[in-house]
């Protein structure tokens, strides 16, 4: 074997177990946390009701409108990424928001989906707001209408842990 081409395997091999080193650490990263995005979660269509539905068979019926996988991920810990619209702040950190897929909805343009936002309310003290730029949080996420006052108020909610990566 010539010289150049052990120079080549060698830089081959050091290239894989950096690689694998590299998925390791991004996997350490998130931890136990599993990576969702709005792509999965606003690919399907969802009619919301009017006013909350008094039957609780109503509500579940509901519910059905979201796909099995999405609804299997009701109570698993996630990372999601998205852009804050904050909602509640206490002591100048932002305790309560909704993460949206894009930073053209609510305040600019369009109005959301349901499907198309999440409700975060961080454990702890809050975050610092951050806004216009996207961001991973990571929680327990639930999965299913919520109503507040008679409104649906939205059908995922996450219980954030903490705020990971900003990536603007």
């Amino acid at each position: 074997m010539s010289r150049l081409a052990r120079l080549l395997s060698r830089f081959l091999v050091s290239s894989a177990i950096f690689s694998a080193a590299s998925a390791r650490a991004e996997e350490k990263a998130g931890g136990d946390y599993e990576k969702l995005g709005f792509d999965r979660l606003a690919a399907f269509s969802f009619n919301a009701p009017q006013v909350a539905p008094k039957d609780p068979a109503e509500t579940a019926k509901g519910n059905e409108q979201i796909p099995e996988a999405i609804r299997a991920f009701d109570t698993k810990k996630v990372a999601v990424t998205g852009f804050m619209l904050p909602v509640k702040m206490e002591e100048g950190l932002v305790k309560e928001f909704l993460l949206v897929k894009d930073p053209m909805m609510c305040c600019y343009g369009v109005m959301p989906k349901i499907n198309e936002w999440i409700v975060v309310k961080m454990t702890g003290k809050g975050v610092q707001p951050l806004m216009d730029i996207p961001i991973t949080f990571y929680g327990k996420l639930r999965v299913g209408q919520m109503f507040e006052s008679g409104y649906l108020t939205g059908i995922y909610l996450l219980e954030g842990d903490r705020m990971g990566e900003v990536k603007g």
